[in-house]
């Protein structure tokens, strides 16, 4: 029981490029981890006789999934222009001071704050 445990891994350290070529590196480091890394964990945890652990490694990987899933989707309204920009009305909200607005598009500055469009986001309602 005990002792020491060997992991290795690697992890992508370059560039820092334009917000699409940062979301299109995160999505395939994200789809890498899903696909390949926490499958392979959990197909060693399977053959070593720990079914809990491969479990947990393979629910890890739905959450992985998840990711690469909002990062793409960013990165289709970064491509497109809309993050700030929606097809029909929604509510925006400042990430800074909690004002609301009813609009298609997030304004360029909030009346209540003056913190800058990108401190909008749509409202939530997950409480």
């Amino acid at each position: 029981e005990g002792g020491d445990v060997e992991i290795t891994a690697t992890y992508p350290a370059g560039k820092i490029g334009t917000t699409a070529e940062n979301l299109v590196a995160a999505a395939a480091g994200e789809h890498e981890e899903w696909d390949i890394l926490y499958a392979e964990f959990a197909k060693v945890a399977d053959e070593e006789g720990f079914a809990e652990i491969a479990e947990t490694f393979r629910q890890i990987a739905t959450v992985e999934a998840e990711h690469e899933r909002r990062y793409l989707k960013l990165l289709e309204r970064v491509t497109d222009g809309k993050v700030f920009i929606r097809d029909n009305e929604i509510w925006w909200q400042c990430r800074n001071c909690g004002y609301i607005l009813l609009a298609k598009e997030a304004p360029l500055k909030c009346p209540a704050c003056a913190h800058p469009q990108s401190f909008f986001e749509p409202k939530k309602e997950n409480y």
